[in-house]
């Protein structure tokens, strides 16, 4: 009522800081990213993506899903997106990429990041769904499984399949260090998809030999997601080439502003 008795100069005057700063908090990027990893690895791989990350003042926290079982790792995603302070971009790398799809669904979540995964919809499973693409993998002998259920490939052929443009002795820790998975995770069902929800961007590894990129390709399309390409890269891209990885989630991040968590 004050406002309405001054002189529209005047008015606009102790109304003009007020709008301003309501623009640029519209326009502030998002600095909040979790990564979530895939099967038969742990966090540790996104130490390149991590570095860049921060470096460029991002906040990153890395989920150290057990992989025993999927409902235990999207508790686990979930424990540390409740850690986060703000908005926050959702990463995944292959069998995460189901983990986030059911786990992104948080509010705190404005967008999703799939690095060469999987991006089942509502009722599907990763397993059925790379039957439509199957995967040179899938077709090999690499795949490996416990007397109690759980996989993991053969170190002797993880190079090859899931991380070919990597050094051998690079490949060789990996394989050696590798996570167990529990064979069920792959088939667990998606309830709601956050893909359906939210924006989201896919990174199709263009020589991945685990997951077929026209799998990937096939996701992006169906999400309607941003997608970019990264020729030859192997299914560890987000170990071979953290600079175009850090790159597309700092593009999500920009794209995506904090005043879409308020909708």
């Amino acid at each position: 009522m004050i406002l309405s008795t001054l002189k529209p100069g005047i008015a606009f005057a102790l109304l003009a800081p007020l709008y301003v700063t309501t623009i640029q908090a519209q326009n502030t990027p998002v600095k909040n990213v979790v990564l979530v990893h895939g099967a038969w690895a742990d966090g540790s791989g996104w130490k390149g993506v991590y570095d860049i990350l921060v470096k460029d003042g991002y906040n990153v926290s890395i989920v150290q899903e057990p992989e025993t079982s999927f409902k235990e790792d999207v508790a686990a995603t979930r424990r540390v997106l409740a850690q986060q302070d703000g908005p926050c971009i959702l990463v995944a790398h292959s069998y995460g990429g189901s983990v986030i799809t059911e786990a992104g669904n948080n509010p705190v979540v404005v967008g999703l990041v799939y690095i060469a995964a999987h991006m089942p919809d509502a009722g599907e499973n990763e397993a059925d769904d790379g039957k439509r693409f199957p995967s040179d993998l899938g077709k090999s002998t690499a795949i490996k499984k416990t007397a109690d259920g759980f996989t993991y490939l053969d170190p002797a052929q993880f190079h090859e399949y899931f991380a070919a443009d990597l050094p051998a002795e690079r490949a060789a820790f990996m394989a050696r260090s590798q996570v167990l998975n529990a064979a069920d995770n792959f088939k667990a069902v998606i309830t709601t998809p956050a893909w359906r929800s939210k924006p989201s961007w896919m990174l199709v590894a263009g020589a991945d030999r685990t997951i077929n990129p026209d799998l990937e390709r096939w996701y992006a399309a169906r999400a309607n997601s941003h997608k970019v390409e990264v020729a030859g890269a192997s299914h560890s891209v987000y170990v071979s080439r953290p600079k175009e990885v850090a790159a597309l989630i700092e593009e999500a991040a920009s794209h995506v502003r904090e005043q879409s968590s308020l909708r």
